[in-house]
């Protein structure tokens, strides 16, 4: 009998929630833990479901109709090296404007309203400009809605909604405190952690956590025009047990310097350039990638931190392993079977996203998922789709076979 296994992204995360009740900031954690500067940062929650067994058949992993890679010929390939990462990563993201993530109602002398929310703003819009500005930060919006306020002037807001541009009006509150405000709930950047999964040492183009980071609120994917990378300190891990995902809780300060740039955020990962090569002590020379027709079922291996910033090596098996030849998110099916990582950790956790896996001395993939029903598995996205999003290569390598 085929029982539910619901899986969960392995991304730490938790959003610095710059919300506004416009105008005055405050920071909240969409969860216990507040994710500050030198903060303990706890995990995110978004479910992501799949009927069928841990032993997944390959009907379940068909990619969608999506273009065919440039990488994957069989016939004439260029044996493509990547330096293996495993190393914590604290993750700092901007948005491409200001995200809408509520509505609230503006109390002044008449009744109760929302300017947003009547102006038929949504959750999950992105306020992109205000009365002919462009908006980028959230102190972009403040003088506006103020300056409105006070000439009792409408205010025209562009907003961008499932890649379409939205014009709409509104016209700010004043509320009981003698302050103008327009009913939303705004956020403009986000932090989190994961793992390192390569880097490429010529272009310095690396690829992290193996899948997209969304928004908490949303559940849509976070809108970046840049970012960054430091680097991050686990503090503890709260072991998983079925039904219950475990984590890895980590601190970083965003006053570090930063590790590199984040200029992609997509289903495949985050990806950007370094601004110096970084080392894990274990696996720090360039390593051939396995395209997906080479994954085996089978031992292999991952690396990831446990404590502190030590990179270390745990064994694992290749449960399923799906032939690839158009970008998916779920490749293979992964189980831990190392004594020392089931130990701590009851298996994969929440922070492990972007773990590389190693097989036959070839980095074939990084982990992804937690199955939430068993924790000692989950899955893994194949390295050759992370590659691509990673654009660390010159086009005609990856063209040559076609």
């Amino acid at each position: 009998m085929e029982k539910q296994i619901r899986c969960m992204p392995t991304f730490l995360y938790a959003f610095i929630m710059s919300f506004m009740l416009l105008c005055s900031t405050f920071l909240i954690s969409p969860l216990a833990e507040t994710a500050q500067a030198n903060a303990t940062v706890s995990a995110f929650n978004q479910d992501d479901t799949l009927q069928g067994s841990p032993d997944v058949r390959s009907s379940q992993l068909q990619p969608p109709n999506e273009p065919v890679s440039f990488l994957a010929s069989k016939k004439d390939r260029d044996r493509i090296q990547v330096v293996p990462g495993g190393q914590s990563i604290g993750v700092q993201l901007h948005t491409k404007g200001v995200l809408v993530v509520g509505h609230h109602l503006v109390t002044g002398d008449e009744e109760s309203l929302s300017p947003g929310e009547d102006a038929s703003i949504q959750v999950g819009d992105m306020i992109i400009e205000m009365d002919g500005q462009t908006i980028e930060k959230m102190d972009d919006v403040k003088p506006i809605v103020e300056e409105a306020g006070k000439n009792n002037q409408t205010i025209s807001v562009n907003i961008r909604r499932n890649n379409k541009e939205i014009q709409t009006e509104l016209k700010p509150k004043m509320d009981d405190e003698n302050k103008y405000q327009i009913g939303l709930y705004i956020r403009d950047s986000a932090a989190g952690i994961g793992t390192m999964s390569f880097y490429e040492p010529q272009s310095k183009k690396y690829g992290a956590l193996g899948h997209v980071i969304t928004d908490v609120d949303t559940q849509k994917p976070v809108e970046t025009y840049e970012g960054s990378i430091i680097r991050s300190s686990i503090t503890s891990i709260a072991k998983g047990n079925n039904g219950i995902p475990g984590e890895k809780k980590a601190r970083f300060s965003v006053e570090e310097k930063q590790l590199g740039t984040v200029s992609k955020n997509s289903p495949y990962g985050i990806f950007g350039t370094l601004d110096e090569p970084i080392k894990n002590g274990i696996a720090d020379e360039p390593m051939d990638i396995a395209y997906p027709d080479e994954v085996e079922k089978g031992p292999a291996k991952i690396l990831t931190v446990l404590e502190d910033e030590e990179v270390e090596e745990f064994d694992i098996e290749i449960v399923s392993a799906v032939d690839q030849d158009k970008p998916d998110t779920k490749g293979m099916v992964i189980k831990i079977t190392d004594e020392k990582l089931l130990d701590v950790t009851g298996g994969v956790v929440q922070g492990m996203s972007g773990s590389p896996i190693i097989q036959n001395d070839k980095i074939i993939g990084a982990v992804t998922h937690v199955f939430v029903n068993d924790p000692t598995s989950g899955y893994g996205v194949h390295i050759e789709w992370m590659l691509e999003d990673a654009e660390a290569f010159p086009l005609e390598t990856q063209l040559k076979a076609s």
